[in-house]
């Protein structure tokens, strides 16, 4: 043996059981729960901050479920609103022949005159039960936000922007226009 054999120290072999047994102590070692001390006023504020979090916690779900029936309710109503006025809209065709006709047929006493009078009378009442109501501005000064101008007039006798013949009545269901008002206006 030389020097350097004897002066270094011999090392055991290491048996597969030692390797083992070094493993599992060092892997219980990290897996064991780290233990601490705690203060009385430090678990009082713990548990004061635990209730905070779970009363915020509750007021969120709250605000996120009342949110979502707003926006429900809405879109709800919203699709209702669309489609009363759809369905008021296609009716104002039969609405404006029915009118044309009642005063074409004149001043006659007549029975067809007196049934398209019944018939037109009987739609008015469908459309104001559906919520809609008649725009007739006649007289009144020009709104172009329910109002349409399809025609202006010099008139001395009218004001300015004042609405001196109606040709088409207009409509509103709640506060939307569902049809404007085709009028003539006197500057």
């Amino acid at each position: 043996m030389s020097k350097k054999e004897k002066s270094a120290p011999m090392e055991e072999p290491v048996s597969q059981e030692q390797t083992a047994g070094a493993a599992e102590a060092e892997a219980a070692e990290e897996t064991a729960p780290e233990t601490f001390t705690l203060t009385r006023e430090q678990m009082e504020q713990m548990e004061a901050l635990a209730g905070q979090l779970a009363a915020l916690n509750d007021k969120h779900l709250r605000l996120a479920a009342e949110y979502d029936n707003y926006r429900k309710r809405t879109t709800k109503e919203s699709i209702y609103q669309d489609a009363k006025a759809d369905t008021v809209g296609r009716f104002l065709e039969v609405y404006d022949n029915l009118e044309r006709a009642v005063q074409q047929a004149g001043d006659e006493d007549n029975v067809h005159k007196k049934g398209m009078e019944m018939i037109f009378h009987q739609l008015t009442a469908v459309l104001e039960k559906l919520g809609a109501t008649i725009v007739d501005p006649m007289g009144q000064s020009f709104d172009p936000e329910r109002h349409e101008a399809v025609m202006h007039i010099e008139s001395e006798e009218l004001g300015e922007s004042v609405v001196s013949q109606v040709f088409q009545k207009g409509f509103l269901l709640g506060e939307k226009v569902v049809r404007f008002a085709k009028v003539q206006v006197a500057n």
